[in-house]
């Protein structure tokens, strides 16, 4: 790993754009919009998000972000619970404020690893 905070990368520009729509809303920059997906994802599967059922959740948003619609059996039972959770916690503003915490909490520990390193 380096020494450095952050790397520049590649992103295509339609995720940028989503991105930067999402961040104007939620009041944040678009790095860390991205990262908050990034650790929405991560977090997806570390609960055990299988292939499939990731496929249809990305599905299920592409046709309409944050909206419940009928998915014709595409989920299992346990993933329509998780996904309508999700979708309430998003729309309540919850999952911002948990995953802002989150990743306030990753950088505070970071910048602790640098200082100690140094």
């Amino acid at each position: 790993m380096s020494d450095q905070p952050f790397v520049s990368v590649k992103l295509p520009n339609t995720l940028v754009s989503h991105a930067r729509e999402a961040a104007e809303t939620m009041r944040r920059s678009v790095a860390s919009q991205i990262e908050y997906w990034a650790t929405l994802g991560r977090a997806l599967e570390q609960a055990g998000l299988t292939t499939a059922d990731s496929s249809a959740l990305i599905a299920r948003q592409e046709r309409s972000p944050y909206s419940v619609s009928p998915s014709a059996g595409m989920l299992s039972p346990e993933l329509e619970e998780l996904d309508a959770h999700v979708l309430a916690l998003a729309k309540s503003g919850a999952l911002a404020a948990r995953a802002q915490s989150a990743v306030t909490k990753k950088a505070k520990s970071s910048k602790n690893k640098t200082r100690k390193a140094a």
